[in-house]
């Protein structure tokens, strides 16, 4: 069997509230497009019926591969399991609540067929756009700022140039994604920059894209200062094991 054009994975963890008519949105859009591809939806040992209906959905939609880790690993993890399965020739990661909708995927493709070995949405380009609901106002003043907060000391430390880590739509060539997940070692969100930051260091091409994105969820921020805390470990991490060697 030929290889698929392409590839998009999508984690997912307790989304059994959005899953199915996002899927039925990717998988539409994956059709509608004139090359070979395949869905991969990895569940990360959810604890709702994210799982029942993503089995469900199989069966009606032969590309539709749903992998499960069994058990909740993160998101890192669970992208890296995605990635193992995937078969195209170029292979992008979404997140599953949709918040880069499905067409999004194309503006990455893109990228990676003019000669890009990783392409990452970027938010803060001037040509992005934002699709916000009034009712999530605040989320600037909470997530967003923080946000940056973190990518200025990723800038600092570790990425000069990147404006922007953790945007959850990401891509690269089969080739790259070899290169790069074999050597990832973080399973959290902090994983983004250890991909880009091991991106660097084997000289592959990075390139960012502007991109559109809906702000219609906020984590709260209590729950987000956690995790922007546990990522500053994280980059710790990344720097001991450079110097550990661990990323030859």
């Amino acid at each position: 069997m030929n290889e698929p054009h392409l590839s998009v994975v999508m984690p997912a963890y307790n989304a059994e509230a959005y899953i199915e008519e996002n899927v039925l949105s990717a998988i539409g859009f994956l059709e509608s497009q004139p090359y070979a591809s395949e869905l991969i939806v990895v569940d990360d040992g959810s604890r709702d019926d994210t799982l029942k209906i993503l089995r469900r959905l199989a069966v009606q939609y032969p590309n539709l591969k749903i992998p499960s880790n069994g058990r909740n690993h993160g998101k890192g993890y669970t992208v890296r399991h995605g990635c193992e399965v995937a078969r195209g020739k170029f292979v992008i990661f979404n997140d599953a609540d949709l918040a880069y909708p499905a067409r999004e995927v194309a503006k990455i493709l893109r990228a990676l067929e003019s000669g890009s070995d990783l392409a990452i949405a970027c938010r803060v380009f001037a040509e992005s756009r934002y699709e916000i609901s009034p009712a999530f106002f605040r989320y600037l003043y909470t997530r967003h700022l923080m946000g940056r907060f973190f990518n200025w000391i990723v800038r600092a430390s570790l990425l000069p140039g990147i404006l922007d880590t953790q945007a959850g739509l990401k891509g690269f060539t089969r080739e790259a994604s070899q290169t790069l997940l074999k050597r990832q070692t973080l399973n959290g969100f902090s994983f983004d920059v250890e991909l880009l930051f091991l991106a660097r260091k084997h000289g592959l091409k990075v390139q960012q894209v502007p991109i559109n994105f809906r702000y219609f969820f906020e984590e709260t921020t209590m729950r987000f200062f956690r995790d922007t805390v546990k990522m500053m470990r994280d980059l710790a991490k990344i720097r001991i094991n450079q110097w550990r060697g661990r990323y030859q």
